[in-house]
């Protein structure tokens, strides 16, 4: 009889990057969570399924990996074997990120019957919650200099105790974070650094400045406005100046779409207008430069 071992395995950064923390969780006595008091959320996501890897690797059985971040399903089942074949390098020639890792569960994935399978994180799913709930526990105890609860580990003969609601580590000092369990689509490391380019895009300083603007936007530039008109990187900087309302940037998603591409979603509001907006940030020379961006009218 074929016996397979579901777990479900999660990372979490507090500031991404930032204290972080990993965690998986098969039931109330096989879990075990680590961190570091720097790094990102995919390095976290990765390492949490490379120790469980580690610790069920003389078990025997197979092996069903239950994840929320597209990235470490894609990066293990897709695209590792082109990277290899490349010498670790992406498509555009660029080293993989977090290719310690990734080497790492290469060797660890050889010969085992593994299934990956993604789950919608924050959706209520037990084992998801479970251990997304001592990932972010041991990513508190980083920031905060405590002990991080690295719990029972791994025993094939260990009683099988469900109800990871009951066993969940505390987390009191979680409160004002309320955010951070938000459900939008996993974030890219680079999530806080595009955020803010996008802002940078917007303010005077680059408006005002045709060589700042130039070194935000790819060459390949193109934008439609709120009218369906579209423009290209040329137009655009020909008529650049500052906008005329100062214009806030309220961040509605942040979807990785490859490990060189984020999708943002956000909203543009202003003291006269409001209007959802889309930005596709591509890596272009080791850099985040703005592809795309579209404008639809919203209500206020």
């Amino acid at each position: 009889m074929v016996r397979v071992i579901v777990a479900a395995a999660d990372g979490s950064s507090l500031s991404n990057p930032g204290p972080a923390g990993w965690a998986w969780f098969v039931d109330g006595d096989r879990w075990a969570a680590g961190g570091w008091k720097h790094a990102t959320n995919n390095k976290a996501e990765l390492m949490a399924v490379l120790d469980l890897l580690r610790q069920t690797r003389d078990a025997g059985d197979d092996l069903l990996v239950l994840c929320d971040s597209q990235y470490v399903i894609n990066a293990l089942t897709k695209w590792m074997p082109g990277w290899k074949r490349k010498g670790w390098k992406k498509a555009d020639g660029k080293p993989v990120l977090n290719v310690d890792l990734l080497a790492e569960l290469d060797r660890e994935l050889a010969g085992r019957r593994v299934t990956f399978e993604w789950v919608k994180g924050h959706a209520g799913h037990d084992l998801n919650e479970a251990a997304d709930a001592r990932a972010r526990a041991a990513a508190t105890a980083y920031q905060q200099g405590t002990a991080v609860d690295a719990g029972p580990g791994f025993s094939a003969a260990a009683p099988r105790t469900p109800a990871p609601e009951a066993s969940a580590p505390p987390q009191p000092d979680l409160a004002p974070r309320l955010f951070e369990a938000a459900p939008h689509p996993e974030p890219a490391p680079e999530e806080h650094a595009v955020v803010a380019l996008q802002r940078r895009w917007l303010s005077d300083a680059v408006r005002s400045d045709r060589a700042a603007a130039d070194t935000l936007l790819h060459p390949r530039f193109v934008e439609h406005d709120a009218r369906g008109r579209a423009s290209g990187k040329g137009r655009t900087l020909a008529s650049l100046a500052p906008l005329a309302d100062p214009v806030t940037v309220e961040v509605e998603g942040v979807d990785e779409l490859a490990p060189w591409v984020i999708l943002l979603r956000w909203r543009a509001r202003s003291p006269s207008a409001a209007s959802l907006r889309s930005s596709v940030w591509v890596k272009h020379d080791d850099t985040w430069r703005l592809r795309f961006e579209q404008q639809t009218p919203a209500v206020r």
